[in-house]
Order: structure tokens, then sequence, then C-alpha cells
């Protein structure tokens, strides 16, 4: 049985469309793979993560975030390190 799927309209300035066509080339994809895998891996992400990529904040406040989601990121790498998976 396949998997439900929610259909949704995304409007791109052209300059943005002509950037999702050359990675969407270059990696081999439909747009709607690229842009499905892109909702589903920034759903899965924290507050910090996606406060960064919206850009909801000031730039003094994003600079605090960014220093936490680095800080974050390489905590991470090194546990990863730790476990023997990176």
């Amino acid at each position: 049985m396949a998997a439900k799927r929610s259909i949704i309209r995304v409007q791109l300035d052209t300059s943005a469309k002509d950037r999702l066509d050359t990675i969407c080339k270059r990696r081999g994809m439909t747009q709607v793979a690229m842009v499905s895998r892109l909702v589903n891996w920034f759903s899965q992400q924290d507050d910090y993560i996606q406060t960064a990529v919206l850009q909801t904040l000031s730039e003094g406040s994003m600079a605090a975030v960014a220093k936490t989601v680095l800080k974050r990121l390489s905590s991470d790498k090194t546990s990863e390190k730790d476990s023997g998976m990176g």
C-alpha cells in the first residue's frame, strides 16, 4: 500500500527556482523529491537549527544561536567518534 501523500504549492522567485533546477539536475532528482527531503530534514531539526535556517532572530541573537549550534554540532561529532561512528 502506497504511503499517503500531501500536496502543497511552493512559490519561488526566479533565482531560487533556477538554483533549485541546477541542484536537481546535478543530483538527478525531481523537484518534488528534493523539496520533500528538505522539508522532512527541516521538520526533524531542533529549534536552534530551525531558527538559524529561518533567520527569525536579530543579528545579535543569531550570533548567540550560531555559537550554540556550533558547540552542539561539535559535541555530536565528538560523541560519534567516541562511539566509533565517525
